[in-house]
């Protein structure tokens, strides 16, 4: 069995120390892809010629963790397959250039036993441009499954602070109510971005981490959320885009159609739920913005 020490992972539950900054270059055709990779097709995001052209405020959510220093005799490796992401919160403090470097700072903020034989990682990152603002803030939250052929993870005691949280949708219809299509191929283009773990392209390497095929990554449910509320409720507009966090619930599929609910909670926030049928994939989910 894997062992998990998250005491000393985190001595006094305070943050572990920021990692060095990683520099990260790109371009226009990035974005372009990012985009593409998670359904948008309004051209203030897939057209480079549009005059309100712009980067969707969640492309950096891909980076999130990059460079985080973890000791991995505390908190162990574990494959690819078995690394799922459970819970995202992404919050837009500047806007990123649609070209060019950023700095990624990262840190461990949390570790938490989830379920018997599982263990949850929490991890704070921040992205700054070349001109030394702090564009993106976010913590990605990864869930570390338990598979009886590997081992689970021990028991252990948790550490630090948690993002996770409990949020009730209410026993009231939605406010706004809207669905997308997910492609056939919408895994095969957005893993172009950058995100080729197997899981998402591979039937063996799906099967081996306890699903019958390959599951849509859940950075581009995150980014199908996100571009449909903001296309509900700011007209597509980036500019009032403020911080969105999910919980994936369960997975999507490529060739799923997913019903985004929305309840208001103000003129400037509303709680929502992702669902494909009756299966919630979303939850604990909220979007905020001006």
């Amino acid at each position: 069995m894997a062992k998990y020490d998250a005491k000393a992972a985190l001595p006094g539950g305070d943050p572990g120390p920021w990692g060095d900054s990683v520099t990260i270059s790109y371009n226009v055709r990035d974005v372009l892809l990012y985009a593409v990779g998670i359904g948008i097709s309004d051209l203030r995001y897939v057209y480079e010629n549009h005059p309100g052209f712009s980067v969707f405020p969640t492309f950096a959510i891909r980076w999130g963790g990059i460079g985080v220093p973890v000791d991995s005799n505390l908190i162990p490796h574990s494959p690819g397959p078995l690394n799922i992401d459970a819970e995202r919160y992404l919050e837009v403090l500047w806007p990123l250039p649609t070209s060019g470097s950023v700095s990624v700072r990262s840190r461990l903020i949390g570790v938490h036993p989830k379920g018997k034989g599982n263990g949850f990682c929490e991890y704070e990152s921040v992205v700054t441009d070349s001109d030394g603002n702090d564009c993106i803030r976010m913590v990605n939250g990864s869930f570390r499954r338990g598979v009886e052929q590997l081992g689970d993870i021990e028991p252990f005691e948790g550490s630090g602070e948690t993002y996770s949280q409990k949020i009730v949708v209410p026993d009231t219809d939605p406010t706004t109510v809207t669905s997308v299509e997910i492609a056939e191929n919408q895994a095969n283009t957005y893993r172009l971005s950058g995100d080729y773990n197997s899981l998402h392209i591979d039937p063996e390497a799906a099967k081996f981490g306890g699903f019958d095929s390959p599951i849509l990554h859940g950075l581009c449910t995150f980014g199908h959320c996100a571009q449909r509320l903001l296309d509900e409720m700011c007209d597509g507009d980036s500019g009032r885009f403020r911080r969105i966090k999910v919980r994936f619930s369960s997975p999507v599929y490529p060739g799923d159609t997913m019903e985004i609910r929305a309840w208001n909670e103000s003129s400037t926030r509303v709680i929502f739920e992702a669902k494909v049928g009756d299966s919630v994939v979303v939850s604990n989910a909220y979007f905020e913005f001006a």
